[in-house]
């Protein structure tokens, strides 16, 4: 098996809109972020994902002003925020629970901030005009807050974030009360609104699908920790350490040894499969553990990992498992998923290796059915055991 890691770009990073410098944030006993330093460029749709825990909805609060931090510094345009209080930082947080007055119409739902503020009337009525339009939204000005679904909720709650015009608009996991086909059309909507605006968005998910479909760059944090940042094909295709790789759509661990390797790379065997690798490193098994990446070196055992969609799926052959690159198997379910088929595969080690195959021409195979494994020489990387 033959596989090409490419190195961490060594650009420098770009001074942000929003900077959050050695920021750390401790509760009791608990550390929530470890010192932690991100620049978030103007304009951009960020998305900060992680599973539950890790520390992504802390560091929003703290951008937003309901948390301090217990060390580091927050700037926005270059000026420290860290000592105003929410309501006089230019930034405006959506919720998960939409939060908006049962007793008023959605127009004074809008317009509360606006007249908090000391806006003239004549300005707040045509500024709440403006969003209920850029929300589609013109002819529920009247309604009451019990008379809309949840994405209308969820569309007045941006409309009264949106209405004060601020420089940072921050998202914390506005989403996840919506069903999946509301929720794929409320990503579009936001995606729309953020292309027309031009708002720096910083978006809370523990949802891989919807960082990965809305977002210009992602951040993945787990305990605390910043994993990776970079764009969705970045990280997807070159995951940072194990951790991502794993979280990150769905992955094949493979344990496999080194046998050789010379100045053209390595050659990796697992207990069924022989895999040669022109990759010379490894990638860490997560970010700041000690079980670091570093140059392969022959005895090494190591993980190598595939994509499910990356493994093709044929009849049975005797050669598979003989020649790089294969692998053989018996089909232990079959699942049909629309627009592919997937395969839980048992291989010749008893590793269960999932394989995603386009449905259109797919030869389907069954329950026992045996089968053979193949993938193409740049389908793998490479990661320290754990």
């Amino acid at each position: 098996m033959t596989t090409t890691v490419t190195p961490e770009s060594s650009a420098p990073p770009q001074v942000g809109h929003l900077e959050v410098r050695g920021v750390k944030k401790v509760f009791g006993d608990t550390t929530a972020i470890e010192r932690l330093d991100l620049s978030v460029r103007k304009g951009e749709f960020l998305s900060l994902l992680g599973p539950s825990g890790c520390g992504k909805t802390t560091l929003l609060r703290m951008i937003a002003g309901f948390e301090t931090p217990t060390d580091g510094a927050i700037l926005l345009s270059g000026k420290d925020i860290v000592s105003l209080p929410p309501h006089r930082r230019p930034v405006n947080t959506v919720f998960q629970s939409y939060l908006l007055f049962p007793h008023m119409n959605i127009a004074d739902n809008i317009a509360y901030g606006l007249k908090q503020a000391k806006v003239p009337k004549p300005e707040i009525a045509e500024r709440v005009r403006e969003v209920l339009a850029l929300v589609q939204m013109e002819d529920f000005a009247g309604r009451k807050p019990e008379q809309l679904s949840g994405g209308q909720q969820q569309r007045i709650a941006l409309a009264r974030a949106l209405v004060n015009r601020p420089q940072v608009l921050l998202l914390d996991e506005p989403m996840s009360a919506l069903d999946r086909k509301l929720r794929e059309e409320m990503q579009l909507e936001l995606k729309r609104l953020h292309a027309r605006l031009g708002t720096t968005f910083v978006f809370v998910t523990h949802d891989q699908q919807e960082a990965l479909a809305m977002s210009d760059r992602i951040v993945v944090m787990y305990e605390g920790v910043i994993q990776q940042v970079g764009s969705g094909e970045e990280i997807y295709e070159e995951p940072g350490n194990r951790f991502v790789a794993s979280f990150i759509g769905k992955q094949n661990f493979i344990p496999v040894s080194v046998t050789e390797v010379d100045d053209a790379g390595a050659t990796l065997t697992s207990k069924n499969s022989v895999m040669h690798t022109s990759a010379i490193e490894s990638k860490p098994a997560t970010a700041g553990s000690s079980a670091g990446g570093g140059a392969l070196r022959e005895g090494d055992t190591v993980r190598a990992a595939i994509r499910p969609e990356r493994m093709r799926v044929a009849g049975a052959d005797p050669a598979a498992g003989t020649t790089p690159n294969t692998a053989p198997g018996t089909v232990i379910s079959t699942s049909f998923l629309g627009d592919v088929v997937q395969y839980m595969v048992r291989s010749g080690s008893n590793d269960e290796v999932l394989a995603r195959v386009p449905a259109a021409g797919a030869r389907i195979f069954a329950q026992g059915d045996e089968v053979a494994l193949s993938w193409d020489s740049d389908a793998v990387a490479v990661f320290a055991d754990e």
